[in-house]
């Protein structure tokens, strides 16, 4: 197992929208994330998204393998984003 907290330096472009069971969540999933961390267990980072700084926050599991990034209202308020458009989410750091 990789020693936490560590430096991150990986980004990835996904659309805004995670389907859990049936519904369409206000997240982006992570590509490979699983295989990337070494857990199907959520995992905390600091992150941007679309350059817009996020710290200590969660990446949950998303019950298939994969972990999400919930993006509250205000924070896609200030992305100027909503379900289906795309942004860029860099991981700088991660923490546990």
């Amino acid at each position: 197992m990789t020693d936490v907290p560590h430096d991150l330096d990986h980004s990835f472009t996904v659309p805004i929208g995670v389907n859990v069971k049936g519904e369409t969540w206000p997240c982006v999933e992570m590509p490979g994330s699983a295989e990337f961390f070494g857990t199907k267990r959520s995992v905390r980072v600091d992150a941007t998204v679309d350059g817009i700084p996020v710290s200590d926050v969660g990446l949950m599991v998303t019950g298939r393998g994969g972990h999400m990034l919930s993006l509250s209202a205000a924070m896609r308020k200030r992305l100027d984003k909503d379900l289906g458009d795309e942004v860029v989410v860099h991981l700088q750091r991660r923490l546990r």
